[in-house]
């Protein structure tokens, strides 16, 4: 483990935590500093709305702080039900199941779905967790170029050639996201539903960064789109809360409640959480002004950060990418940030390409016009 840090540590990679306290809206306390915050994934400013917070009281005052056992023995109460049976309705799905993180959701139903007879196609840029429960299955996996869907269908066309390496294969999962965690940029959802279909594969999406901003009433990129057999959504970013959900058929749901580990030998999430989350869903179809808000100020954000010659990739979205490149010169670039009072996260490898650092900025309806103001003024100060 030592020589591992210094190694890290050698290479100026190494991860370290620092503290923050909340402020009013978008502000961040940092010691003695008060920071704009632009590196949180509350992008709808729901984790400190009153109802939200009156949501999660609710259910702690009437159930106590914590769960007292997995959903499998006594950890199962009917707000876990009830809320699974809303979920499932305001996505378009038939069911749905409860997890307690993202993380968790993704490395262990991959996990379940998939095995050594299996064959499973990636985007290149998947989140780190899927790439885990990809590994974790053992399962032989190739990825395609990202958001390449000729690539996609390339290798789909090779699998299912009777030499292909699919031949064999029990079946075949396409593994991608809806909105891209570090990119900002999404996938063609009717494409990849089109070439599942006629390869006879399955769809996995990853739906964190779209439930709550995008879709039928913020119900995410993938909410009642037919021919998806696996969605995960989050609630730790746009609902303000913690935890996560999978959708989709109630053969998958009874499926993962027998077979996979990371539901049937964890605890069940406390109902204080249940109650957030909760509070949240009855927001959403009341936030359309918040999040076509969003969505224009990150438009008027790229087109300004365009116009002043940064590199925005392919975002179009509420995340913008600030490209630099390098990393010394991406750290350096929060650090001018940061003197400034604006916090904006470098994001260096191995969470993304050798020679794609960049800071990434998170948008938020919470956030103000003069907010922007201050970012791109800051900007255009920066020497580097």
């Amino acid at each position: 483990m030592v020589q591992a840090l210094a190694r890290r540590d050698q290479r100026q990679q190494m991860r370290r935590l620092t503290a923050g306290e909340p402020g009013a809206g978008m502000d961040l306390h940092r010691g003695d500093r008060r920071l704009i915050n632009f590196s949180s994934n509350d992008y709808l400013g729901l984790s400190r709305h009153p109802a939200v917070v009156a949501g999660a009281q609710r259910y702690l005052e009437y159930y106590g702080a914590g769960s007292p056992a997995s959903r499998l023995v006594t950890g199962t109460y009917g707000i876990h039900q009830q809320l699974e049976e809303r979920l499932a309705a305001a996505c378009g799905q038939e069911a749905a199941l409860l997890f307690n993180t993202g993380f968790q959701a993704n490395a262990t139903v991959l996990a379940a779905l998939v095995n050594r007879q299996s064959l499973v196609l990636c985007d290149r840029q998947i989140h780190a967790s899927l790439l885990q429960g990809i590994q974790a299955s053992r399962a032989p996996f190739q990825r395609f170029r990202h958001n390449d869907l000729n690539h996609l269908e390339y290798l789909l066309q090779g699998c299912r050639s009777p030499q292909g390496s699919a031949a064999q294969a029990d079946r075949v999962l396409i593994v991608t996201e809806t909105l891209f965690s570090m990119d900002g940029d999404r996938a063609d959802l009717p494409a990849l539903v089109a070439l599942a279909d006629r390869y006879g594969a399955l769809l996995y999406l990853d739906d964190a960064h779209g439930l709550g901003v995008l879709g039928a009433q913020g119900m995410g990129l993938a909410s009642h789109q037919a021919g998806v057999d696996v969605v995960v959504g989050t609630f730790g970013k746009a609902f303000g809360s913690f935890g996560a959900v999978v959708l989709g058929s109630q053969v998958l749901r009874d499926y993962l409640i027998n077979y996979c580990p990371g539901f049937i030998y964890t605890t069940a999430l406390p109902p204080a959480v249940v109650g957030a989350i909760a509070a949240a869903l009855d927001l959403m179809p009341h936030l359309e002004p918040q999040r076509q808000h969003l969505q224009h100020q990150g438009q008027r954000l790229r087109q300004a950060l365009q116009g002043r010659g940064w590199d925005t990739g392919s975002s179009s979205s509420h995340i913008v990418p600030l490209v630099v490149g390098e990393e010394d010169r991406t750290l350096a670039l929060a650090a001018h940030l940061q003197e400034a009072g604006l916090l904006a996260v470098a994001i260096r490898p191995p969470t993304v390409a050798p020679g794609t650092a960049r800071l990434r900025l998170a948008l938020s309806s919470a956030h103000e016009p003069s907010h922007y103001d201050r970012l791109l003024a800051a900007l255009d100060t920066w020497q580097g």
